[in-house]
């Protein structure tokens, strides 16, 4: 790769202040989340990978193919189970959305329709919710939040096969569902809609079905697809208008899927693209400075769908529609591709897991700088993404950071990454620094990285005994 020439590159700056403490850095709250696609537990790869980065907790869909009740007072738990134990193994704990349609509830006729949401027998459906949750939260802790349908608002093109568009039908689905599993285990937390949008019905009128008639709520939960990161933290700040005026504690909010947009095209290349790893940054710190959210990266592992394992409760054109999603197009928006190979983006994560327990001032001078601090016991880390939503516009840059309120002393300086270069072993995960030296720092100090257009660099000043 041939070299620029750093003296004609755009000068940046990011201000550090140590001693400015913002409260406590909870960037734990941006995870992962997963499935829908097919029934296959996770590979042993993929759950060391998702364990790594420590996730208090990850979304799944228990959807229907894992075909837990497969006839009336017969319970089957032989495609499920394997599935959870490899989640368990992450080490976190599990929000999960309900798109069960069993087949002995749901009479087809002689079609499949997603509209038809309403089960035959209310009580019996009430009962296997029931056993679901008593297995998975009650029986094994794994399950602590229980998330009913996923997509209501359209369907079998969200991979759900609930289409639930009206707030009030939704409100009913919800009434019926959320007693069942509260019963079963009152500590879980139960919430919805999983609408594509946080405007779009049913959400907004259900929160209102909600609020008028006391019906308890613990979370609600939208989705997005978008590169604009400033759409992702619109939605947290609508997520937390709709919730105000409710008795404390007030609903959590919680984006279940988002990711970057969908391409109009899918090639192998696009995989290792360092452009999703910086939009993947610059989404997470815009939510994060909205508001309080939970967020789960869509998704963790990058997966074939078997169209044999829809066509009992899809439509063929909802078969179909699947297929092109993760067959012919597919997004390659996982941590992990299919094969297991580690991607840009697993990296982002990891990266903000090693920020300190204390967000700290940190200040960029250009927009198109999305920058996050934090301190921890002898360190200060920086992270930066340089990226915008044009490819060809966005400039390479030589990056000065400066900071202050440093304790004087001896250091180690160590600056990560994400770029085209791929620097990690795939192996065992590790990033491999671009840089590392010993520095001695005053109260205040500055160093400069180059952070080419699209790339995102993470810089640590930690104190160590014996430096010299």
């Amino acid at each position: 790769m041939a070299l620029p020439d750093f003296a004609l590159l755009d000068r940046e700056t990011v201000r550090v202040d140590v001693a400015d403490q913002r409260g406590p850095a909870e960037l734990w709250r941006h995870t992962v989340g997963l499935g829908g696609i097919n029934s296959s537990p996770l590979p042993l790869r993929v759950v060391e990978g998702a364990a790594a980065l420590r996730p208090r907790l990850v979304r799944i869909f228990v959807q229907q193919f894992f075909d837990i009740y497969p006839e009336h007072g017969r319970f089957d738990w032989s495609r499920l189970d394997p599935y959870m134990d490899s989640l368990a193994a992450t080490g976190a704990k599990v929000v999960a959305a309900i798109c069960l349609k069993p087949g002995p509830l749901f009479d087809h006729e002689d079609r499949i329709d997603h509209a038809a949401w309403m089960p035959n027998d209310v009580a019996e459906w009430q009962r296997v919710v029931a056993a679901l949750v008593r297995r998975y939260s009650v029986e094994r802790d794994l399950v602590t939040r229980w998330e009913i349908g996923n997509e209501t608002d359209i369907g079998e093109d969200g991979g759900s096969p609930y289409l639930i568009p009206d707030p009030n039908d939704y409100a009913r689905f919800y009434d019926l569902t959320a007693p069942a599993i509260r019963a079963a285990a009152p500590h879980v937390k139960v919430g919805g809609t999983a609408a594509c949008w946080v405007t779009n019905e049913p959400l907004p009128g259900f929160v209102k079905h909600c609020r008028e008639n006391d019906v308890p709520l613990d979370f609600i939960s939208w989705h997005i697809y978008d590169d604009d990161w400033t759409r992702h933290a619109a939605g947290v700040t609508e997520g937390m208008r709709l919730v105000a005026g409710f008795p404390e504690p007030a609903p959590e909010l919680m984006v279940t899927e988002w990711s970057t947009s969908f391409e109009a095209v899918s090639v192998a290349d696009q995989a290792d693209d360092p452009r999703r790893a910086a939009l993947v940054a610059a989404s997470i710190l815009a939510m994060d400075e909205a508001g309080p959210a939970w967020s789960f990266y869509y998704h963790l592992w990058d997966q074939v769908c078997d169209p044999g394992e829809f066509a009992p409760f899809f439509s063929p054109e909802g078969v179909a529609h699947m297929m092109r999603h993760w067959n012919e197009v597919p997004h390659r928006f996982g941590l992990f591709g299919e094969r297991g190979e580690v991607r840009p983006q697993y990296f982002v994560h990891q990266l903000l897991g090693r920020l300190g327990d204390t967000k700290v001032t940190c200040e960029t001078s250009h927009e198109e700088l999305h920058a996050y601090a934090a301190s921890g016991p002898g360190t200060v880390s920086v992270l930066v993404a340089n990226t915008n939503l044009s490819r060809p516009d966005c400039r390479d840059r030589i990056l000065t950071l400066r900071y202050a309120g440093l304790t004087p002393g001896p250091k180690l300086l160590t600056v990560h990454r994400i770029d085209e270069q791929r620097r990690w072993c795939a192996d065992t995960l590790a990033l491999h620094p671009l840089e590392e030296r010993v520095v001695v720092t005053a109260d205040a100090f500055e160093h400069q990285i180059l952070l080419p257009a699209h790339t995102v660099a993470f810089a640590t000043l930690s104190e160590r005994d014996g430096i010299r």
